[in-house]
């Protein structure tokens, strides 16, 4: 998408005022919802809705709802991220770094508050997460999706208790769990070692930096973790670079819902995902999706999605 002139004089002046640059940049940052920027920028929530408004008629913001929450990102079409990009590097102003000191500030709150609900429920966690969905039926259905293997390399994110580990473990090589609290990682050695898996290596790590070889994993699990991130897309655009060529990446998550008690007591940042939101984020990386595979609800409980996709093998091509 490329911009007319009309549109660009539309999206310049809709950002044309301190505060909306001020938005801008933080959004570059982040998903924010409306009360996070107003704490962050210690304006109204009526103010910053209006220039949020704004800034979304333009085309440079993009609005999310989210069960009873609505938040805010950089629009997703190249012109509009393009030109705010270009303005954004133009500037040079203290109140951009204070506003960046008071995100990393929420950041903080945010991470402090996950750890603390996770060491909290760790030696609960697989009751806990029995209470929504029929665990059974969502590791049946993975265990056909995955298929037999064997696999060279398996990489499980946010392994919690490693029960990913042990479903698929026996049919890798080698298999990497990744998790940032030390609570489930010791939980996570417990049920592996109780597996009879060896070849496991347990290590602390962050979803959104792992450290990995890029596309060394033929296969790469994100089981129940992105509904807990404020910037989901980053984590599959990460889950997706350690695909490698002829591997897959599959995703287990809810389906959108209205089950906002759980963002306060379990500490959900959203309320699930569609299939187009999840397909968009993978083919951006390069994967071909497969069809989802919804699992319904048992009782009054959510529906868990599952999202598979494939990187493409790449043929050597000889030289005449």
């Amino acid at each position: 998408m490329s911009f007319s002139a009309d549109q660009a004089i539309e999206a310049l002046r809709a950002a044309g005022e301190p505060t909306r640059l001020r938005v801008l940049s933080l959004l570059a940052a982040d998903e924010l919802s409306v009360m996070e920027l107003s704490g962050i920028l210690e304006q109204s929530q009526p103010r910053v809705s209006r220039h949020l408004k704004l800034m979304a008629d333009a085309g440079l913001i993009e609005r999310f709802p989210d069960g009873a929450r609505v938040f805010y990102r950089l629009s997703s079409e190249a012109a509009a991220r393009r030109l705010v990009e270009t303005a954004l590097d133009l500037i040079e102003d203290d109140a951009f770094d204070r506003d960046h000191q008071r995100l990393e500030q929420v950041r903080k709150e945010r991470e402090v508050e996950a750890e603390a609900y996770f060491e909290r429920v760790a030696p609960q966690w697989d009751r806990i997460r029995s209470l929504y969905v029929s665990e059974t039926a969502v590791e049946a259905a993975i265990d056909r999706l995955i298929g037999p293997g064997p696999f060279d390399r398996v990489v499980d994110l946010g392994t919690g208790s490693g029960r990913m580990l042990t479903l698929v473990g026996k049919r890798a090589r080698v298999a990497i769990g990744l998790d940032l609290s030390q609570n489930m990682l010791n939980i996570a050695r417990s049920n592996v070692s109780r597996a009879g898996l060896e070849k496991v290596e347990l290590r602390h790590g962050d979803i959104f930096a792992t450290r990995l070889p890029a596309q060394s994993a033929e296969l790469v699990i994100v089981h129940q973790v992105l509904h807990y991130l404020s910037d989901p897309a980053s984590a599959v655009a990460e889950a997706t670079r350690l695909v490698a060529p002829g591997g897959r990446i599959l995703i287990a998550d809810f389906a959108p819902h209205d089950h906002e008690r759980l963002r306060e007591e379990h500490q959900h940042r959203r309320l699930g995902f569609t299939d187009a939101e999840i397909g968009e984020w993978l083919r951006e990386a390069g994967l071909t999706p497969a069809a989802p595979v919804a699992l319904p609800p048992d009782h009054d409980g959510l529906t868990v999605t599952l999202w598979t996709a494939r990187r493409a093998v790449v043929e050597a091509r000889g030289v005449a």
